[in-house]
């Protein structure tokens, strides 16, 4: 039995070595040197101060912001720690009243608006985490955020067209816009 068991506890010591110690060693320390800002979490930092990450959409909704896609996670929006959709079926009553009281709430910041509302506004993702929104999702916003920041639409179009990023390798994806980028932008213009 024991010319069956020091070649096993050596399998394992090494694998173990490999696989748990080597292997994330090296691949931690590739990300360092080769993508350093996503490997760090792609932290947005003005001042000194975390502002947030491209990579986590987070709430805004003062009207002079656009507003992010709606996060299902729970006990609160936009927790990274409980990355995930609300899991309701679209035969969900409760779903049902999310999505209304959701348009309720576009509807009431910007009752003049005459346009269809993006469902991306309306609608959460997967993971409940997205920094971005359609570019129909951000026009749809553009009178109201130019309205409260006594801006003029053109000017916050431009600023929307700098922060959108279209497909990616150039047919992956779809074009976004990221709202985190495109708040911290407008705030610099005041």
């Amino acid at each position: 039995m024991k010319e069956h068991l020091k070649p096993a506890v050596m399998t394992l010591l090494s694998l173990t070595l490999i696989t748990g110690l080597l292997y994330p060693l090296a691949v931690t320390g590739l990300a360092q040197i080769l993508f350093p800002h996503q490997a760090n979490g792609s932290v947005l930092v003005r001042n000194g101060k975390l502002i947030g990450s491209s990579l986590v959409g987070q709430p805004f909704g003062d009207p002079q912001y656009f507003w992010s896609r709606p996060s299902a996670t729970a006990p609160f929006p936009y927790n990274a720690a409980a990355s995930g959709g609300s899991n309701l079926g679209p035969t969900n009553p409760a779903l049902l009243k999310a999505f209304q009281d959701r348009l309720a709430a576009l509807k009431a910041a910007d009752p003049d608006n005459p346009r269809p509302v993006p469902v991306d506004l309306i609608t959460a993702s997967g993971s409940g985490l997205d920094p971005h929104i359609s570019p129909a999702a951000a026009e749809y916003q553009v009178q109201r955020v130019a309205r409260a920041r006594a801006l003029d639409e053109a000017t916050v179009r431009q600023v929307v067209a700098q922060h959108t990023q279209g497909y990616q390798l150039g047919m992956l994806g779809e074009p976004r816009v990221s709202v985190l980028e495109v708040n911290l932008a407008l705030d610099a213009l005041h």
